[in-house]
Formats: structure tokens, sequence, C-alpha cells
């Protein structure tokens, strides 16, 4: 990032007393670790930002540190949904599949494994009629899609890359998330205005929770506790005690508030607003939005470094990326030419990159 500069305090070093010889070696360790310090950059410069490109069939890599191009992956037709394994080894990109108006012929719906090191897609899974959101169990074992036009989420091992299951749910699924300890999966169900929760050792559908409006996206908080499930239509966001499963508070948003991505430390929930090209800060203490910000056209999608510094909203209508501070919660850069409608977005650590944010 442009902005992201290494910060550091420089020491006041007294030479008095020293002969000049111990002075110079003095000096030339400073000038060391002057130059390990600029060397040292935030771990959130060091990442890799994995876009779906949904009108060019592909993936486009970026490096946040330079919010730059880094490669561009082939993948099979109308890519919407992205998430890394834990490990950050593979990435698996939903791709909802159509009829290709250009060549004639019919892409069958389908999951593309990439492999984050050599960026390549390594394995291609069929999947239930269009695959939207994915999203993968916290041991890396299992990638659950949602399938909108199957009404089921399809189970994939991907130590196998193999459907091992699949699991009716709610009309019209899009979103799913996975809680924390792995043991349930959220699921938001468009049409019949729900979220069904899939018990992930039985794969069965163990409660249904009524939202009362369409839903969209859903994320859970670091610890557990609740879920956050965008409703578009009603311009607000449900929250879900995952105890209880009962909706305890519901919070207005901006306007069609669409994807929704929650801080590592759990204090703020950042929603993107897509009809009126905003993002939304909800304090997950008190559910109430502090602060609204202006982003591109259509946020439709939407990430957090793993530093929690920085929110990313993938833009369908401009074709960029808003980058957002979430110290100061303003836009302090904009990827332009992201790609052809940029639509799922995922973050992970670049191979090698240093964990340590150096100040």
């Amino acid at each position: 990032m442009s902005d992201n500069e290494a910060k550091f305090w420089e020491p006041q070093i007294r030479l008095r007393g020293l002969t000049s010889g111990l002075a110079l070696s003095l000096l030339q360790c400073l000038g060391l670790l002057l130059l390990v310090v600029f060397w040292c950059v935030p771990a959130v410069a060091q990442c890799d930002a994995y876009v779906a490109q949904n009108a060019s069939n592909s993936v486009w890599v970026i490096n946040t540190m330079t919010d730059t191009l880094v490669t561009v992956i082939p993948v099979q037709f109308s890519p919407l949904g992205v998430a890394i394994t834990p490990n950050g080894a593979f990435a698996y990109v939903a791709n909802t599949g159509a009829i290709c108006d250009f060549c004639g012929a019919i892409q069958s719906p389908s999951v593309s494994v990439i492999d984050t090191t050599t960026y390549t897609v390594v394995a291609t899974i069929p999947v239930g009629q269009y695959p939207a959101g994915v999203a993968i169990s916290p041991n890396g074992a299992f990638a659950y899609v949602a399938n909108f036009n199957s009404n089921s989420v399809s189970v994939i091992d991907t130590a196998t890359n193999t459907v091992t299951a699949s699991v009716t749910v709610g009309t019209n699924p899009l979103g799913v998330a996975i809680s924390p300890n792995g043991a349930f999966a959220y699921v938001t169900n468009y049409t019949s205005q729900s979220v069904s929760v899939i018990n992930t050792t039985t794969n069965a559908v163990v409660a249904t929770v009524a939202m009362g409006s369409p839903a969209w996206s859903v994320a859970i908080t670091p610890n557990g506790s609740f879920a956050y499930v965008t409703n578009p239509r009603s311009n607000n966001v449900s929250v879900i005690n995952t105890a209880t499963n009962a909706v305890v508070a519901t919070v207005a948003v901006g306007c069609g508030p669409t994807p929704v991505a929650i801080t590592p430390n759990g204090a703020f929930a950042y929603v993107g607003n897509s009809c009126d090209s905003t993002v939304s800060v909800i304090d997950t203490t008190t559910n109430t939005v502090v602060a609204t910000v202006a982003v591109g056209g259509e946020p439709q999608n939407m990430a957090i470094t793993p530093d929690g510094s920085l929110a990313y909203t993938s833009n369908v209508l401009t074709n960029n990326l808003s980058v957002i501070s979430t110290a100061t919660n303003t836009v302090v850069d904009t990827v332009q030419g992201a790609g052809t409608q940029p639509e799922g977005i995922a973050i992970k650590p670049r191979p090698g990159a240093v964990t340590t944010v150096c100040r």
C-alpha cells in the first residue's frame, strides 16, 4: 500500500567518551538495524487478494503491498465466490456455469481449485446448479458451497476434491459461513428468507432461522457467538445468537446491503451497501453503525486483511476495488482496472511473508 509506511522510533545514541573505532562500529550496527526496519513491511502489505472476475472467467491475484496485478488465472464460466484454505495453500472458486454466448457451448457449474504457490488450477469439481458462496472449515478439511438453483449445499472433501455430501437447505441459498469451532455452517436462503444451520458432523440441517426478508451474506464473529446476515430488501443486518439460533438485533444500514465481513478481533462488522455504494461499519458491542464510508460503484463482496487493518470491497459497477483503513474508516486507495465485474474476494499472506507488523 502506498500509504502503509513502516514507522519506527529513531534511538538517540550518545557516543561521548567512546573511541572513534567503537563509534564507527556502533554506527554500522545502527545502519544495519535501520536497514532491517525499512525492509520489514507490515504483514498486510505482504498479502495476495484473490478476486473472481465474473465477466472474464478468471481470478485476478493482486499484491496488496502495491495494489498491482500479480497474475490472471483462467477458471470456468462466471466465477462468483472465493475462499482460501486456512493454511493458504489453495483457493476454492465457485463457477456458476452458463451458456457461453461466444462459443455456443454450455459449461457446467463447478468449483476450481487453485494452487496458491503456482497460481494454477489443479482440480475442477462438479457441484450443484449455480454455485455462489463458498466457505472452508477451520481445519481445512471441507469446503461448503451454496448452490443457488439447486437449493442445496455441496460438501467437498479437500483431500480428494470430491463432493462427499449434498445438503438440502432453503430456497436459493447464496452465502455460507462456518463457525470458528467448525461445528456448524450457516447458509443464507434468499427466496425463502431464512438461514439454514447445518451440523457439519452429520451434514444435516438442525435449525432454520427466519429473517423476514431475503437473506444474502453471512459472517460469524471470531468467538462464534453471533452471525451477521445482510438483508438487501429491508436495508438492514440481522444478528443471530448462535447459542439459541434466534435473531437478537436488527441493525439499519445503507441501501441494498449484500456483503459482510468481520474484523479478526470481532470488534466491527463491515457491510457493503450495493445500491448507494457505501460501507456501513457496525460496532458489534452495541450493534450500532459508527461510520459510513463511500466506496466504488455497487460493492458486492468484501474481505478484511489478516491483521485487520484494511477492508477491501469489490465494486462491480466501476470495475475496481476500494481499500478502507479500519483505523480511520476512510478509503486509502482505489485499485483501478481491477478486471471486469469483480465479485468474490479472499485475502491470504504471500508465501514467505513476514508475519510481524513493524512500527
